[in-house]
């Protein structure tokens, strides 16, 4: 399969299962309505699919909620399949993302650095006028 078509696969598979993430059709109590689904990674052979779920819950909460839509793979697999209608379907992975946390955290320490330069040429100004 062409890689923009695995990719637009790819979009259809994260969009589907962020939508039944939000309309709570998934039933195990760990799955949260907070998780996002980032991106699917499909292989060429349509064989496997790495799904990519982050959140902005703590660490924990989250892998819990990894954990719940591991274990309602074979339901959003079945799903899925009857809705877009491929010959074969990939078998779903989840894995947790910690990209969004990474940047979020990289953002900060940026807007520090930041405000610690504006504040540094204020101090050296008062200091060179006493």
């Amino acid at each position: 399969m062409s890689e923009f078509r695995l990719t637009r696969l790819g979009e259809q598979v994260r969009e589907e299962i962020s939508q039944m993430i939000l309309r709570q059709q998934i039933k195990d109590p760990r799955v949260s309505t907070f998780l996002s689904i980032n991106r699917v990674e499909i292989t060429s052979d349509l064989s496997y699919g790495k799904v990519y779920v982050s959140s902005f819950m703590s660490h924990k909460e989250t892998l819990k909620g990894v954990k719940g839509l591991e274990s309602a793979a074979g339901f959003i697999q079945t799903k899925l399949s009857k809705k877009l209608r491929l010959r074969q379907f990939p078998k779903l992975t989840f894995i947790m993302d910690s990209s969004i946390e990474e940047g979020f955290a990289m953002v900060q320490k940026l807007t520090e650095q930041e405000k610690s330069r504006v504040e540094e040429p204020e101090t050296e100004n008062q200091e060179s006028e006493n």
